[in-house]
């Protein structure tokens, strides 16, 4: 396993970042702590989560397994760089009642709570703003946030699908305060969507955030949707079967594919690995429902993308540009 620095933080995080949103929904327990207990013995000591997964009547039941594993001992949440994020409404089905979602203090410091007695644990390493909220100041988040590290129960914050002018306005309110500020970004990034490279890498860069990028297959667009078709008869669905209704898009991805296996490459693999190649990048997160699943996205830390392989992507997928010279003089 490969690791690096968490943005400007002195914390050391695996390369690939272990998405446990389908554990509980599509992958019962046992199978998520089988994944879990895989992708810790291959070293990968980044693990990604958030207090509403599970869903509807089940949010908060993918934490739940996470703790239901660190419960098992043996060191496991010790290794465990825990990430988990803020903002959707937890209120009981049924029972919309105020307060319950966003990021206010009180909502911050009630589902912090909530989050580590479902984690099983006393502190979380990464504790993310899983969305933007217009409703309230940054200066009233920031001393939820200083409260919750000064009491041990919070680390680090970081943000998630937040624009690069929100990661601008964050911490220079921070800095104001003395606070430490975001030192991540989770944001929708991958080859065939590459637009925060117009604005949000450009200032997580500037601000010394890590980038973590989610859905780096997009949807599975990148994962050989065209060859498995053709192969084996199964058609895509959801974001990948939208996307290729589009002929443009679809003469894309049959373009990308052609490419990788004239070179002997994974479509699923190279998509991971061109992630590892960008600036700025931390690591891509992976939501394996299955043992395999995990097994094809560690092997994206073997192969290095040769200058002309990284060249032909870059044609078949064109970025915006540099910033701001892609919209200016």
């Amino acid at each position: 396993m490969k690791y690096t620095q968490l943005g400007r933080t002195g914390l050391k995080v695996s390369r690939l970042v272990l998405g446990t949103m389908n554990f509980g929904p599509q992958t019962d327990e046992p199978t998520s702590h089988s994944i879990m207990d895989a992708a810790l013995g291959a070293g990968l000591n980044f693990f990604d989560t958030a207090n509403v997964y599970g869903w509807g009547e089940n949010k908060g039941r993918t934490e739940e397994i996470l703790g239901t594993w660190f419960a098992q001992g043996g060191g496991r949440r010790d290794k465990t760089v825990l990430a988990t994020k803020v903002y959707a409404n937890m209120a009981d089905e049924g029972d919309p009642w105020p307060n319950y979602d966003r990021l206010s203090a009180l909502n911050i410091r009630r589902a912090v709570e909530a989050s580590l007695k479902r984690l099983q644990t006393d502190y979380i390493d990464l504790y993310q703003f899983h969305h933007v909220d217009r409703r309230t100041p940054f200066e009233e988040i920031w001393q939820a946030v200083d409260v919750l590290i000064q009491q041990g129960k919070v680390l680090y914050a970081g943000s998630s699908n937040f624009p690069g002018y929100k990661i601008a306005q964050a911490n220079e309110t921070a800095a104001r305060r003395g606070s430490v500020g975001l030192v991540s970004e989770q944001c929708l990034y991958n080859l065939a969507e590459r637009r925060a490279e117009m604005e949000v890498i450009p200032a997580a860069q500037e601000y010394g955030l890590g980038v973590i990028p989610w859905s780096p297959l997009h949807g599975g667009l990148l994962g050989g949707v065209i060859k498995k078709e053709v192969e084996g008869g199964r058609r895509a669905s959801g974001r990948s079967a939208d996307a290729l209704a589009n002929s443009s898009v679809r003469a894309q991805v049959q373009a990308y594919e052609d490419l990788l296996d004239k070179h002997g490459l994974e479509p699923g693999e190279t998509a991971l690995a061109w992630l590892l190649t960008r600036p700025g990048v931390t690591g891509p997160i992976v939501g394996p429902r299955t043992a395999e699943q995990l097994e094809s996205a560690l092997r994206a830390l073997e192969p290095e993308l040769s200058e002309e392989v990284l060249s032909a992507l870059d044609e078949i997928f064109p970025g915006p540009g540099a910033s701001p010279e892609a919209f200016a003089w």
